[in-house]
């Protein structure tokens, strides 16, 4: 005989679908649904498990019988029990993946990152949940009523003005809150600046740096914008070779993906090229606050806020998911950018919007910001140091700032270098990977990691494992 049940959501949150058939009693019958459940993937690791009372309730057995059952599966190690926390899928039970028959197979380690060096991503476990929590409480419980209406394009003026004093202390930026309009990041800030197939406030050229994110320049060819590579030395962008552009997007305060400021005799020269034609910077400031052995360079914006944007964001800062950025315009564009946003905010959670503002206006993301540069700049020096143990052939440049480093290779070793850490299952980019299509300059071999990117506690591994990759 077999029944089939579903329990109440009320009762743990999500529906549980048991079926409870076979031979020997509906004790063993249940084990075997648990195992079975928890095998398959539909319980997962940390699903907490309903009340004996509830279960029993629902599948119309005895409490004491869930009760053995569960005891049972706790001893096999299938579930774990705590006071006050109930009853849980173990962590450490992983799903079947495949339904095999013969001998068990390991998966090839190539397919999966077992250590995730990439660019591009803070440390997510180090996002400040309490403290966010307390300004996003506080900012809800002091909202009017309206915020939960239609927003504003340009965002809410909380922010924008916490922005506005933030910006001026810690980057050097020089604006007042009527010339910010909140965004959803640096990627959302270039579609309302060029738009689509050249409908947008910007056009183009565009000049940029010959190393860059691929992902930006996809973009803007999509918009119909034609990128123009400026090379690169180590005083940054050849902003000399910059002519009839309409523009150039740079990366100023630290170069991506190679490291390092741009030098102040071409900070200077990049702002007297836009005011001799009439045009604009665009200033990527995507890891402005994370400096180390080197004083802070302020923000391009601060030497002519009517000839540069200033594009920045949270998502190295805090958290890639809290889709919140911001454009620091100069006032001839300020109307045109509100137009293409359009009257209603589609991009930018408003609430989320008012917790960032009370993060920023108390304090606590200064005090954030302090404890990540130090934890960064603490994963940066052993990086440096199991470099130079294990890996002395391997310079390391671009560390000065920023979260991640470039790993200069013996000449004709990327490539390889690369495939081995995806067989190994490490996770990073080959320099080579950020090169514009069209530039004859050449960075030479090299690696692009992310110190920042693993939890504290894979960190360790994680180097362990690159330098098991390098030549």
């Amino acid at each position: 005989m077999e029944e089939s049940w579903v329990n109440s959501a009320e009762r743990i949150g999500a529906d549980l679908h048991l079926e409870l058939s076979g031979p020997g009693g509906r004790r063993a019958a249940l084990i075997r649904a648990l195992r079975d459940a928890v095998r398959g993937g539909r319980l997962a690791p940390g699903t907490r498990l309903p009340p004996y009372r509830s279960l029993a309730a629902d599948l119309g057995v005895a409490r004491n019988t869930v009760a053995d059952a569960y005891a049972e599966l706790v001893a096999e190690g299938w579930l774990t029990a705590r006071q006050g926390s109930g009853t849980r899928v173990a962590d450490r039970v992983e799903p079947l993946r495949h339904a095999v028959r013969g001998p068990v197979e390991a998966a090839p380690r190539a397919h999966g990152r077992l250590h995730d060096l990439r660019q591009g991503s803070p440390d997510v476990s180090a996002f400040p949940r309490a403290a966010w929590l307390a300004s996003y409480r506080r900012a809800l419980q002091q909202a009017p009523n309206e915020v939960f209406g239609p927003g504003d394009p340009a965002g809410r003026r909380e922010l924008r003005e916490a922005l506005t004093a933030y910006l001026a202390r810690a980057r050097g930026v020089r604006t007042e809150p009527d010339r910010i309009v909140i965004c959803s990041g640096f990627a959302h800030a270039l579609r309302l600046l060029f738009g689509q197939g050249g409908g947008g406030v910007l056009r183009g050229p565009l000049a940029v740096e010959a190393y860059g994110l691929g992902f930006h320049r996809e973009l803007l060819a999509a918009a119909g914008v034609r990128t123009v590579a400026l090379p690169l030395d180590e005083d940054g962008a050849r902003v000399d070779l910059l002519g009839r552009e309409r523009g150039v997007l740079l990366t100023p305060a630290h170069q991506f993906p190679t490291g390092g400021p741009l030098h102040a005799t071409r900070r200077a020269a990049v702002i007297d090229w836009a005011r001799a034609r009439g045009t604009v910077v665009l200033e990527d400031d995507y890891d402005g606050e994370f400096r180390y052995d080197r004083r802070p360079v302020g923000a391009l914006q601060g030497l002519d806020p009517e000839h540069v944007i200033h594009l920045g964001s949270v998502s190295k800062s805090l958290s890639p998911a809290l889709r919140l950025g911001w454009m620091v315009l100069p006032q001839r564009y300020v109307g045109a950018v509100l137009a293409a946003k359009g009257d209603r905010e589609a991009w930018a959670s408003v609430p989320d919007q008012l917790g960032l503002a009370d993060f920023i206006a108390s304090g606590a993301y200064d005090r954030h910001v302090r404890r990540m540069r130090q934890r960064y700049r603490g994963r940066r020096d052993r990086l440096v140091a199991a470099l130079a143990e294990h890996a002395q052939p391997v310079a390391v440049t671009g560390v000065a700032a920023g979260l991640h480093a470039v790993l200069r290779l013996p000449p004709g070793t990327e490539r390889t270098t690369v495939e081995r850490a995806v067989r190994q299952g490490v996770g990073l980019d080959g320099l080579a990977a950020f090169r514009h299509p069209e530039t004859d300059m050449e960075a030479g071999d090299g690696l692009v990691v992310g110190y920042a990117t693993p939890s504290e506690h894979a960190y360790g591994a994680a180097l362990d494992a690159l330098c098991g990759v390098l030549p």
